[in-house]
């Protein structure tokens, strides 16, 4: 079983037997997989779930599979990787000019697919480097646990949802977006956006107190979020950001 924080692929395909083959291919090779039969399942879990990758089959019956490209395009910078039919290259072409990522012709090789998605994920990687865009981020990964910053979920590392309180997220999403620094309370305070009503009755330490109570393995003895005596608190993770 892959582990829940690898990265996350979304294969879009009418065919079950095309789906089945690349979840199952797709997941014994570290990669955590998802599928939809149609656009509509597609927008479901892609607004539900932190995606890394799409595989979008272009010949969805009764749908436009490159309206469908488009408007995934619109959504966001994630990766797509278009399957195509071998004869379809006005297909192929048209996509690659919508803002797709590389294209497989069907049938095609596991292996092939495997390495062109590695292939993929690894630009966005590198991408992801760059000047970071506080407005499109999707999702933060650290230390095994995901925070969707869409759906407001926390992912724990064997898989369970973890509720948050809006201020356990505000927090939280705070720290993910300056890693291994030292922020004073009013840092948070600020960066959070919390209100003065909720920062009245919750100070920064309650917070931090619940919000340890449900990620550290010994609240204790805490080697997440670090507590910078006389200073402040500083998440002790290297952050990946997805978006």
């Amino acid at each position: 079983m892959s582990p829940p924080t690898a990265a996350h692929i979304l294969v879009v395909d009418d065919d079950p037997d095309v789906r089945d083959l690349v979840v199952e291919y797709l997941g014994k090779n570290e990669l955590r997989v998802s599928a939809a039969s149609s656009g509509r399942e597609m927008f479901t879990l892609f607004d539900s779930e932190a995606i890394d990758l799409v595989l979008l089959d272009l010949k969805l019956p009764g749908e436009d599979g490159m309206q469908l490209a488009r408007a995934l395009r619109e959504r966001a910078t994630v990766p797509i990787v278009l399957l195509t039919g071998r004869n379809e290259e006005a297909d192929r072409v048209m996509g690659l000019e919508l803002g797709a990522d590389d294209y497989v012709t069907k049938p095609f090789s596991p292996r092939e697919l495997l390495a062109r998605v590695r292939a993929v994920l690894r630009r966005y990687q590198v991408q992801a480097t760059l000047p970071e865009r506080d407005n499109t981020r999707r999702a933060f990964r650290f230390s095994g646990w995901e925070l969707n910053l869409r759906t407001r979920r926390l992912l724990a590392p064997d898989g369970a949802s973890v509720a948050l309180s809006n201020g356990e997220f505000s927090l939280l999403n705070a720290l993910c977006r300056a890693p291994q620094r030292v922020l004073t309370r009013d840092q948070l305070l600020s960066m959070s956006r919390l209100h003065e009503a909720e920062v009245y009755d919750r100070t920064i330490d309650v917070q931090i107190r619940r919000l340890r109570l449900k990620i550290e393995a010994d609240n204790a003895n805490p080697v997440l979020i670090i507590t910078e005596r006389g200073a402040g608190y500083r998440l002790a993770s290297e952050v990946e950001t997805l978006y």
